[in-house]
């Protein structure tokens, strides 16, 4: 652990002591390493168990894909933002790429913390980075707006965690993740128990977020800056789903009959965000929505409690962070040539930058689940789980894809095909940088193909 934990906060005094013309290549080459670095954890993905355990931190089947995600995700937010940040003083530019490093620093201490107290401490944690990013390097007059959301909606559902893990800490007397699984609990049956339970996921359902607690997430992701887009799609959004795996093994009994209204609720949320998004202008709002709409699903599957669900869900999560950050990236690149995010004001982008369309096109059919993309395989998955949990929800589930395959093809429509607005005129053409910066989200969704048991999980 510590040979990616060092590295990273040494990334700290690099930022600030790297000369200003080689501040952006050195952070990048340093983080390209770690990145490189954290690859040698999937050497033990065939052990079932923990492992590089130390006091606080330890690693296993589920931890270990969504580490490797966050310790990728830092070269390529460092690469996406060097144009949105170019203008600014130096410092400011030391200071975001110093706030991009303490949140995959608490971002790794979260997901491999075996303490829950460590990881309640560092699912707070993130939120102090991600609110500066919205609130200071945001686009628009509304971000603060958008920051006040994200941290209240966050707070208020974290805060019945933290009463509800002291309560755990008092009952049980350890908030150890290695010793929780073997704990006798008492019979949870009254309403003070399944007010415990929903204290215990409410946190991580309105991080994921669940349809009907997601309003601060198109509001965060439409004033964000690239690297906050991209980090809250491709990572914050996982913590939910990582915390809602760890907790729901202590809830056992009561999950059966209590998790029916937030089955249903994440399954309506599938159909009503791609409902969204086939009426939205504003391009990343539209990306935003669909984050909601898959992240319903992996709740869904999660729920479920079923192996298939727990192994479509963690799929589900890796593939979706990285398409949902390259498409981000995209939309980022659109945004730095026309200035604006609105469809119709930017579409005919075909004629004008061919390259870019091709990867339009991949991103834009991952996010539809083409097979044989780890997207697609998560997805099944997941459906198969609920459709043998119930099999109504066959129809939910059957629309919310087709839906899914609707907008995603409206997006591509929108931005690549049709006229070219007469306004458009003598846009930069695309560079090396963005397409090296694509082709590092696209190429390990690729290779996932040819080895998936990586993102298994414990069914492997």
């Amino acid at each position: 652990m510590l040979k990616i934990l060092i590295p990273t906060i040494m990334l700290v005094p690099t930022t600030w002591l790297a000369p200003p013309k080689t501040l952006w290549s050195s952070t990048l080459a340093h983080s390209l390493l770690i990145a490189a670095a954290s690859l040698t954890w999937l050497n033990s993905m065939t052990a079932t168990g923990w492992h590089s355990l130390n006091s606080l931190m330890a690693l296993d089947l589920l931890s270990t894909p969504l580490l490797v995600l966050t310790c990728w995700l830092l070269p390529l937010m460092i690469l996406a933002s060097q144009v949105h940040t170019k203008k600014e003083p130096i410092n400011r530019q030391r200071l975001y790429i110093t706030l991009l490093i303490s949140l995959q620093f608490f971002l790794i201490m979260a997901f491999s913390a075996t303490e829950m107290l460590l990881f309640y401490l560092m699912f707070e944690a993130t939120l102090v980075p991600t609110l500066f990013l919205i609130t200071r390097w945001g686009n628009q007059a509304e971000r603060l707006n958008a920051g006040t959301y994200f941290l209240f909606y966050t707070l208020a559902g974290s805060l019945p965690l933290l009463v509800a893990l002291l309560l755990l800490q008092a009952s049980t007397g350890s908030l150890s993740l290695l010793t929780l699984h073997f704990t006798t609990f008492p019979p949870l049956v009254n309403i003070a128990d399944k007010a415990w339970w929903v204290g215990c996921l409410m946190a991580f359902l309105v991080k994921m977020p669940l349809y009907g607690m997601h309003l601060w997430l198109p509001k965060a992701h439409v004033e964000a800056p690239i690297a906050g887009s991209m980090v809250l799609a491709a990572v914050l959004l996982k913590l939910g789903g990582y915390g809602m795996i760890r907790m729901l093994t202590t809830l056992e009994p009561l999950t059966k009959e209590l998790s029916y209204p937030f089955i249903i609720l994440a399954l309506w949320g599938v159909i009503m965000t791609g409902s969204i998004c086939l009426r939205q202008t504003d391009l990343k709002s539209l990306i935003a929505y669909s984050s909601v709409g898959h992240m319903g699903l992996v709740a869904a599957g999660i729920l479920t409690q079923t192996p298939w669900g727990l192994t479509g869900a963690l799929i589900l999560m890796i593939a979706h962070g990285l398409t949902s950050s390259a498409l981000f990236c995209l939309a980022n690149t659109n945004y730095e040539r026309t200035h604006t995010r609105t469809m119709i004001l930017a579409r005919g982008m075909q004629v004008v930058l061919p390259l870019m369309t091709a990867w339009w096109f991949i991103a834009s059919l991952a996010n539809l689940a083409l097979p044989p993309l780890p997207n697609l395989m998560g997805e099944l998955m997941i459906i198969t789980s609920l459709f043998n949990w119930s099999w109504t929800t066959i129809a939910l589930t059957g629309t919310g894809t087709l839906i899914t395959a609707g907008y995603s093809l409206y997006m591509f429509l929108m931005t690549q095909r049709g006229p070219t607005p007469q306004h458009m005129t003598a846009l930069a053409p695309s560079h090396t940088r963005e397409h090296l910066l694509l082709a590092l989200h696209t190429f390990p969704l690729l290779l996932l193909i040819l080895k998936p048991e990586i993102i298994w999980g414990w069914t492997a």
